[in-house]
């Protein structure tokens, strides 16, 4: 009788974003190491991916583009639990983990993504979609400088963007129901691919990505405003799925359509709150932003703002001054 105890086989585990910074920071990974892999892949607003994943001893769990703040108890449960883990991130933490089974990549630069990162650590072997990673993330100048400096022409370089754009868009949404494209069968799609440009020949999922947009945007410039004067305006959007896909870009879109007025659009999100984006003019000062968000910025969010409290968050927005002479204050929902 054999008494020797089984050794477990270890697992690899693939947790990002769905975003285009976060599928493509893997994947250039993952064309450099081969790997059979779970994934776990989520949209953009699951930044605590980390807690779903469990792993034991000898396991190795790779990580793109999850804040650490948010995963700390998890990243510790897993490294404690005798698993390695690898992590490339940009975003900002108070501190960076430390343990003799994590290698972490971490870079908190302006005009720095994950996808960056990675194609720094790789030498640029895989720089198309590294490329493509950083036009998703709106770090347009670098992407371009990448680009040119592979001898990319202006037609390439479209093409790249508005696949990061799209993959990017795709992400958007309060859960997974949401999203045109589940992250993970996205990045199965792409993953085929060591040059994104390959992908676009071969593949559809520009076309069906950018069909899904656009009707999604039909039905928000089809809206009337809800409130609107000379200066601002205030859209109300319902809770359905083109509406959480749309409320990350579509506020931007209109500020772009009516560049003199500040725009406000409320989502609702079917429990009686609302998510509340609010976009200073095109042509307001640069520090119009700080009664917004306390900072240089001329975009500002409230992720629930009561039913009861529109009417008033209303009358704060229409008697805002956005040249500059008397900034708004909306600090009762920060």
């Amino acid at each position: 009788m054999n008494n020797r105890r089984k050794t477990a086989i270890s697992r690899s585990v693939d947790v990002c974003n769905g975003d285009a910074d976060g599928l493509c920071s893997l994947l250039q990974w993952r064309l450099h190491e081969p790997r059979i892999s779970t994934l776990v892949a989520g949209l953009r607003r699951d930044v605590g991916l980390l807690a779903r994943v469990h792993a034991r001893s000898g396991d190795e769990v790779l990580v793109c583009d999850l804040p650490m703040d948010c995963n700390r108890s998890a990243l510790r449960r897993l490294l404690d639990c005798g698993a390695t883990v690898q992590y490339f991130d940009h975003h900002v933490a108070d501190e960076v983990t430390r343990h003799p089974r994590l290698r972490a990549t971490v870079d908190f630069s302006r005009g720095v993504c994950t996808s960056l990162l990675v194609d720094r650590v790789l030498g640029g072997r895989y720089r198309g979609w590294a490329v493509v990673g950083a036009y998703g993330k709106n770090l347009t100048t670098v992407a371009n400088g990448l680009a040119l400096g592979m001898g990319l022409g202006a037609q390439a370089r479209v093409r790249l963007r508005q696949l990061g754009e799209l993959i990017s868009y795709n992400a958007c949404g309060v859960d997974e129901a949401d999203a045109t494209i589940a992250p993970a069968h996205l990045y199965e799609v792409l993953s085929r691919y060591s040059d994104p440009l390959d992908c676009l020949e071969a593949e559809t999922v520009v076309q069906d990505l950018d069909v899904a947009r656009q009707e999604d945007l039909s039905h928000a410039f089809a809206l009337a405003p809800y409130w609107q004067d000379a200066h601002a305006s205030v859209y109300m959007l319902p809770d359905t799925a083109w509406s959480r896909r749309v409320a990350g870009c579509v506020d931007k879109q209109f500020s772009v359509a009516e560049p003199q007025r500040a725009s406000a659009v409320l989502r609702s999100k079917g429990d009686g709150r609302f998510h509340a984006s609010v976009r200073a003019p095109l042509g307001a000062p640069e520090d119009v932003g700080e009664s917004l968000a306390g900072g240089r910025s001329a975009h500002w969010v409230v992720d629930d703002l009561p039913a009861g409290e529109v009417d008033h968050f209303i009358r704060s927005f229409s008697a805002s001054r956005w040249g500059g002479l008397r900034t708004p204050v909306f600090r009762a929902w920060r």
